[in-house]
């Protein structure tokens, strides 16, 4: 049983929200998220990544950076800039990207349900990264960036989404991206009843993404919890800000990953030791090889595209040694390139699919050797590797659109 709840949202005050709405905090480095807020002032990326408002003689984990975020964001709160609903509601948050949809439920998950496995993980987190969000959010006060989380398909909730969408969105707005997002609000009581019980029927929710801030908010809340005298179990730091999609709606991109040299190893010398563990199936130095099933990668080596298909002996039916990542990095990457830890090797950078093939071919072109173009990882494997208790591993996942920042706030201190 999932507890997902109606929250008393801060959000921005209606015909201000796509000049407050903000990719994610992480998509940037200190320097992108400078270039990116110039001229924007009420980007909420001045919130989340507050070093923005220091020159770089100031350490992005400095104190005054996260008092900044908290002095920001609750002088915009003061000022109007952003209001709070009158009672706790849920939204629906549609996102459209290239003519596709993706509509999810806008609410705030529970401490517990992480902790009891209930709310899945599917890869690990690194402590530096849960510290920076845990100050953020201890300092400003709130959860200001959502966590994807994904849930098999229930028909009770398909229902309630499509008849909130006939009702006239509170938000329509074309990002920067060209991606639309389209918000409705869900605060009558029937309908915040049937979303709370329908989501009492579901056993098993995932991590798509944001696996640091959910990690992040959960440290936050049971911190809180031995802070609090009077504890109840029903403060609004026992829950965090989520956006839930059904598996239905999701559309995961490929991750692709380039190498910077061959270790040691001429180009022939490479496509023999890989022909052992893949069949080349297509080559072509005139247009790349895009692979389209399971099983199959594209890989850029000196000016020729190579379509290979796993060999049925490096095959598995286990969660994660059977993904097609794991094999690239199993029985190439690791043995053949010498990549054993491709978290820390700096000879291994990751590519997402929304970049494009051509960026592959520019990487190899540019700073790197030999490229590889994977199939995207399904959502039903992240659910099985999820469902085992095991780890996906590294980069294995790329989902877009990215849901926005600073559409919807949720104060921990209420």
């Amino acid at each position: 049983m999932a507890v997902i709840k109606p929250f008393r949202a801060y959000r921005p005050k209606e015909g201000l929200e796509a000049e407050i709405a903000a990719l994610p905090y992480d998509v940037y480095n200190r320097k992108e998220a400078c270039e990116a807020v110039k001229g924007r002032p009420l980007s909420f990326l001045n919130i989340d990544r507050a070093e923005t408002q220091f020159d770089d003689s100031v350490d992005i984990y400095a104190d005054e950076v996260y008092q900044k975020a908290h002095d920001l964001l609750w002088e915009r709160i003061k000022t109007g800039i952003f209001v709070q609903e009158d009672k706790p509601v849920y939204y629906v948050y549609e996102l459209t990207m290239n003519g596709r949809m993706q509509t999810g439920i806008v609410a705030c998950a529970s401490v517990d349900d992480y902790v009891n496995q209930i709310i899945k993980k599917h890869e690990n987190t690194r402590a530096d990264k849960e510290l920076d969000r845990i100050h953020h959010v201890e300092i400003c006060k709130a959860q200001t960036g959502p966590i994807f989380l994904a849930y098999r398909a229930n028909e009770a909730i398909r229902e309630q989404i499509n008849q909130t969408k006939k009702k006239k969105p509170l938000y329509d707005f074309v990002a920067e991206d060209n991606v639309i997002h389209r918000v409705w609000c869900i605060c009558e009581d029937e309908g915040i009843a049937a979303i709370q019980t329908a989501f009492e029927q579901i056993s098993q929710i995932y991590i798509a993404d944001g696996h640091h801030r959910c990690a992040s908010a959960v440290k936050v809340g049971l911190n809180k919890r031995n802070q609090q005298p009077n504890y109840t179990g029903k403060e609004a730091f026992n829950y965090f800000l989520s956006v839930l999609f059904a598996d239905e709606e999701l559309f995961i991109m490929d991750y692709n990953r380039v190498v910077k040299d061959l270790n040691g190893q001429t180009s022939e010398e490479f496509l023999a030791a890989i022909s052992q563990i893949y069949t080349i199936v297509n080559s072509s130095d005139n247009g790349c090889q895009k692979p389209t099933s399971k099983g199959q990668v594209g890989m850029y080596l000196d000016g020729v595209w190579y379509l290979l298909e796993a060999k049925e002996a490096f095959q598995s039916d286990d969660p994660v040694e059977g993904l097609d990542v794991a094999i690239l990095q199993n029985y190439v990457l690791s043995p053949i390139l010498g990549i054993t830890d491709p978290k820390t090797d700096q000879r291994i950078d990751f590519v997402g699919g929304i970049r494009g093939m051509d960026e592959l071919e520019r990487r190899v072109k540019s700073d790197a050797k030999v490229a590889f173009a994977m199939y995207p990882t399904s959502i039903h494997e992240l659910f099985r590797v999820a469902d085992a208790g095991l780890l996906m591993p590294p980069k294995s996942t790329w989902f877009e659109p990215k849901l926005r920042s600073g559409l919807f706030i949720h104060g921990i201190n209420e």
